[in-house]
């Protein structure tokens, strides 16, 4: 599999978890605000992340996990943090698997009231995305209540794992 993907999944793991413990501190008035524009409280967009992931496993694995139908009611942020932990050695051994990005999955959405049927990369794809909007919501709304929110960049990423190095000085010529 891609190392790239992988890297990507990393990612969202790290930032994941980085948020999950800047939000252990807050007070239960702080996990239940919110802000204009953002997916709902605090919590509830935590929880909201973590539901989605489970989701997509589901629908590529055909395998929910076994905490999937009451995410959305866990308010201890360190079990949430042990669902994160499980979602994310589930992408590493998915990624880390060759699994086949083209092979099409079938689902109804009730979202979208309608059958949909997309590949695995797509999910995939939405993923990463929906992790890194939602969290972003969180940061927002932590911003909104004079909190200061983590870096969650993938360059923060990067210095945070090692995986980039800087050298001070004038750039190579």
């Amino acid at each position: 599999m891609s190392d790239g993907l992988l890297e990507a999944f990393r990612h969202n793991a790290w930032a994941n978890r980085e948020l999950l413990a800047v939000c252990k501190n807050l007070t239960d008035e702080q996990l239940a605000a919110s802000a204009t524009g953002t997916y709902g409280s605090v919590l509830s967009t935590l929880q909201h992340i973590l539901d989605a992931e489970a989701s997509y496993r589901e629908r590529i694995s055909e395998e929910a996990p076994n905490w999937a139908e009451k995410v959305e009611e866990v308010t201890d942020l360190d079990e949430l943090q042990s669902y994160a932990r499980d979602m994310e050695r589930y992408w590493e051994d998915l990624l880390g698997s060759g699994f086949d990005p083209d092979r099409v999955l079938r689902w109804y959405s009730p979202y979208r009231q309608a059958n949909v049927e997309a590949p695995v990369s797509v999910l995939t794809a939405q993923t990463l995305n929906h992790g890194n909007e939602h969290r972003s919501q969180v940061c927002t709304v932590l911003t909104t209540i004079g909190v200061e929110p983590p870096e969650l960049d993938v360059w923060s990423y990067a210095t945070a794992t090692s995986r980039i190095r800087t050298e001070p000085g004038p750039p190579p010529a």
